[in-house]
């Protein structure tokens, strides 16, 4: 979601030509002289949702001030911090809020005061720090034309035990929000690695092993279509495949390949599969951004007459961001079906009328894909 707006943003600074300003006005207790208040959003002159990138210039007393340019119409999404999630604004009651959001209109003035300072999300999730199974990290991975990231490859049960076992891939983007609340971008996770180990456990999914590719300051640009996003797809295919196929033993054949990602991770995730489906064969569309502010992702699907051999899981919440992806979500499966793909074989969708966009969501049903990907009935 924060990502998904950033892509708002670009766009409508093509459509739209005049800039209005956004004055954000800060109020704070007394906070040390070592500290300074920061901005920190879904667009790139907040930081991408960087918590120490943009900081507020100290007008007078306790008050923080900095003015943004935005073209008219432009959402934006923002939070304040001290540098670091760790100390992020808190509600009245030490509560992590919801981010902000706003339409821009006219030259607007936002006022908030803030009283308290902290973690209160992490502080309340019981897997803080906490990954469940072992994981293996390879820092620094370059990539052709790409900024460098981490790799976190998630290795099921078994795989230390059975030395001769081989298993099926899912590569999932956004992968410092996947595993580890220590590194997830607002200090909660998908906790996909202990929802993998419940159902594995449970015998409801065979075992897999994941390999989380971490985003990069460029990722609205890599998850979206253009130059970038090819480059991004040709990334995986022909760099982080065949590194984990090389490392680990894996099934690499199309049938045991699949991907997941979540907003426009959502979206490359289908890219990938319909792209390259002759390396990927499935794919997890956790509220994808199908149709939205330029994007259109449905055209493609429906110029294409020769149905694929794929297996695609979407969903889509009712509230807050996720109800502007719906129409998106529901023209997408209106297009699978004119193209003969049959819900429960070829694809599922499921409708969460009261889910949002956000880590903790995807979290409650993910495991909704995963046992339409890897059941094990």
């Amino acid at each position: 979601y924060k990502f998904l707006l950033t892509g708002i943003f670009l766009f409508n600074i093509i459509l739209c030509a005049q800039d209005v300003r956004v004055i954000f006005v800060v109020s704070t207790n007394k906070i040390d002289d070592t500290s300074s208040v920061y901005i920190t959003g879904n667009s790139e002159n907040m930081g991408e949702w960087n918590p120490g990138l943009i900081k507020l210039d100290k007008d007078q007393g306790n008050r923080w001030k900095i003015e943004l340019s935005y073209p008219k119409g432009t959402k934006i999404e923002y939070k304040f911090t001290l540098g670091g999630w760790n100390r992020e604004a808190l509600t009245e009651g030490g509560e992590t809020p919801a981010n902000s959001l706003l339409t821009v209109g006219n030259d607007t003035l936002v006022s908030v005061t803030i009283k308290h300072w902290g973690s209160a999300a992490t502080k309340r999730n019981s897997f803080q720090g906490q990954i469940t199974g072992e994981v293996k990290y390879h820092r620094n991975f370059k990539g052709k034309g790409l900024p460098p990231r981490d790799l976190i490859v998630w290795l099921p049960p078994s795989y230390e035990k059975d030395k001769h076992k081989r298993y099926p891939v899912l590569y999932a983007h956004d992968g410092q929000n996947l595993f580890d609340p220590s590194t997830s971008a607002l200090g909660l996770d998908w906790q996909l690695d202990e929802t993998a180990d419940s159902l594995i456990k449970k015998g409801k999914i065979n075992e897999i092993i994941i390999v989380g590719i971490y985003n990069s300051p460029q990722r609205i640009r890599e998850y979206y279509t253009g130059v970038t996003g090819e480059t991004y797809l040709k990334f995986i295919v022909k760099e982080v495949k065949p590194f984990i196929d090389k490392t680990y033993r894996t099934l690499p054949d199309r049938k045991n390949t699949a991907t997941m990602g979540s907003s426009a991770g959502g979206l490359v995730s289908f890219m990938l599969v319909w792209e390259y489906n002759d390396v990927f064969s499935k794919a997890a569309c956790i509220s994808p951004a199908f149709l939205i502010e330029g994007i259109d992702y449905i055209t493609p699907v429906l110029k294409n007459r020769k149905k694929k051999d794929i297996r695609i899981y979407i969903d889509c919440g009712g509230t807050g961001l996720d109800s502007l992806l719906l129409n998106g979500t529901e023209k997408m499966i209106s297009a699978l079906k004119k193209r003969g793909y049959k819900k429960g074989k070829d694809y599922n969708w499921f409708f969460d009328k009261t889910g949002g966009h956000n880590e903790q969501n995807w979290a409650r049903r993910l495991w909704r894909p995963l046992e339409f990907l890897y059941g094990s009935k």
